[in-house]
C-alpha cells in the first residue's frame, strides 16, 4: 500500500502512531463527546484531532485506554478501526445512541448488541452477506455486567443498522419505500431491539482484524411505540451508556490479567 503520509509514522485518517493508543479503546460517533469520555480516564492528554477522529489516551486501572471518534456511519468507524488497530489497539467498545424497535425498549434505556443486521455498505466490502456480524462474548458479558452493577435499565440482543438516517424516518418517500418499509417490519418481527448505524460493519471488520468489538447504545427515543400511542420520552444524554463502557474496560482489564 501506498504510504499516504509521506513517511511520518502517523496513520493517514486518525494521525496517530504505533504506541499513542491503548489496547482497549472507546468509539464515540461524535467528536465532541470525547473529552467527555476522557474526564473518566486518568492522566487523559489529546493525541490527535484530524477530520472526524478525536483521540485521547489515559489510564485506567493502570492499564493504557483509548478514546477516538469515528464520525457517522461504517465507512469511517472501519478506518478508525484499522488504523487503531496498527497502532497496537485490540479491544473496542462502541458507545453512541440508537432508536428503539421494540416497544418495551425506551428512551433513556441502554442496549446491548449481540450482533447486527448488515442493511448497510461497508461490511459487504469484507465479507460476503452470509457472514454474520457478530459481537465479542467478552465485551457483551462486560458491558451486561457493568449495567447491572450501575443499576441501568438494559437489553441485550440483535440490532439493526443501515447507511440512510432519513430512510429509516421517513422511508415513505423514499423511491424505494416498498423496501425500506417491508424489510423495517421483517426486522420488527424478528425482534430487533434497536436500528443504528455503526455496528455491522465493526463486528464484521473485527472478526477480519481478530479484536474483541462489542456497542453499547443510549436508546434516544422509539418511533414504534410513539407510532403506538404510547409514551415515547426522549433523552439525549450519553452519560449512562459511557459510564457502562468504562466500568466494562474495567471489568476486562481485570480478567484480562487473570487470564495472562
Amino acid at each position: 500500500m501506498v504510504d499516504y503520509t509521506e513517511g511520518s509514522g502517523k496513520e493517514y485518517h486518525i494521525g496517530v502512531g504505533k504506541g499513542e493508543v491503548g489496547k482497549y479503546v472507546i468509539l464515540p460517533g461524535d467528536p465532541k463527546r470525547c473529552a467527555k469520555i476522557a474526564k473518566y480516564f486518568d492522566n487523559a492528554e489529546l493525541v490527535a484531532d484530524s477530520r472526524e477522529f478525536v483521540t485521547y489516551t489515559g489510564t485506567l486501572d493502570g492499564e493504557k485506554v483509548s478514546v477516538t471518534s469515528t464520525g457517522i456511519g461504517g465507512p469511517s468507524a472501519s478506518i478508525a478501526m484499522e488504523e487503531l488497530v496498527h497502532c497496537g489497539a485490540d479491544t473496542f467498545i462502541r458507545v453512541g445512541t440508537c432508536g428503539g424497535m421494540q416497544l418495551d425498549v425506551k428512551g433513556g434505556d441502554l442496549v446491548i448488541a449481540t450482533g447486527a443486521i448488515r442493511m448497510e455498505g461497508t461490511s459487504k466490502e469484507y465479507a460476503p452477506i452470509e457472514f454474520p456480524a457478530v459481537a465479542d462474548f467478552d465485551v457483551v458479558s462486560s458491558l451486561k455486567m457493568a449495567a447491572n452493577n450501575l443499576n441501568m435499565r438494559n437489553h441485550v440482543g440483535v440490532v439493526e443498522c443501515k447507511d440512510s438516517f432519513y430512510g429509516q424516518h421517513e422511508p415513505e418517500k423514499k423511491p424505494v419505500s416498498y423496501e425500506l418499509l417491508n424489510k423495517w417490519e421483517a426486522w420488527l418481527r424478528l425482534n430487533t431491539l434497536a436500528s443504528e448505524m455503526e455496528s455491522a460493519a465493526l463486528f464484521v471488520v473485527g472478526s477480519h482484524l481478530r479484536v474483541r468489538v462489542g456497542s453499547c447504545f443510549l436508546v434516544v427515543a422509539n418511533q414504534e411505540r410513539a407510532k403506538a400511542g404510547l409514551d415515547n420520552a426522549q433523552v439525549h444524554d450519553t452519560d449512562g451508556a459511557i459510564r457502562a463502557a468504562v466500568e466494562a474496560i474495567r471489568l476486562m482489564i481485570k480478567n484480562d490479567k487473570m487470564n495472562k
